[in-house]
């Protein structure tokens, strides 16, 4: 059977929930959700195990904030001896517009701490990234309270619905592979 880790990446605290940083643990969430588990509190993270179609997936919420995300992803990649090409590190990204997403198999932190921290840890660049746009719609000298903000009242819904099509990804991801879903995903605009 083969076995996934999911790491979303996010601050713990309520006064982190529904913000734009925290989107990698909204999306772990709904996948947790819509595949019947639950989360515990374990290691360094929210620890949650699901089962479907003959894989399994470990997803993982790191508690060490954002900036350290490392410890989590390499703690729980090495407990659970999950490959580096079936891991999948979802996260929010300014670069991006709102409406895209971006799938990729390695790639630079591009400035992102919690990636940053991972590559530094790993040593390496190389592995799969889930890059959930957040837009980039500030003043000057407020990216910190752009990307550490809630969501506005219209973003909403397209964030909703772009929550549900990353589900879809990570399912794809490890059922068809990381070329043919970068193929069918990364060029989508996604608009309601």
């Amino acid at each position: 059977m083969s076995k996934f880790l999911i790491v979303g990446l996010g601050n713990v605290g309520e006064e982190y929930a529904n913000t734009r940083h925290n989107i990698g643990f909204d999306v772990v969430n709904a996948f947790v959700s819509k595949h019947g588990g639950a989360f515990k509190v374990d290691r360094l993270a929210y620890v949650a195990e699901v089962k479907w179609k003959g894989k399994i997936f470990v997803c993982v919420c790191p508690t060490t904030f954002m900036n350290l995300s490392g410890r989590a992803f390499k703690f729980w990649q090495e407990k659970e001896k999950v490959l580096i090409e079936n891991t999948l590190t979802i996260v929010d990204d300014l670069a991006l517009p709102i409406n895209k997403m971006r799938l990729r198999g390695s790639g630079t932190h591009a400035g992102h701490n919690g990636l940053k921290d991972i590559q530094d840890i790993l040593g390496t660049d190389a592995y799969p990234k889930l890059r959930f746009g957040i837009g980039n719609v500030f003043p000057k000298g407020m990216q910190a309270e752009f990307v550490l903000g809630k969501w506005q009242k219209n973003e909403i819904p397209i964030v909703k619905y772009k929550v549900e099509k990353a589900v879809e990804m990570v399912e794809s991801f490890a059922s068809i592979g990381l070329d043919k879903t970068m193929t069918q995903y990364n060029n989508l605009s996604f608009e309601i």
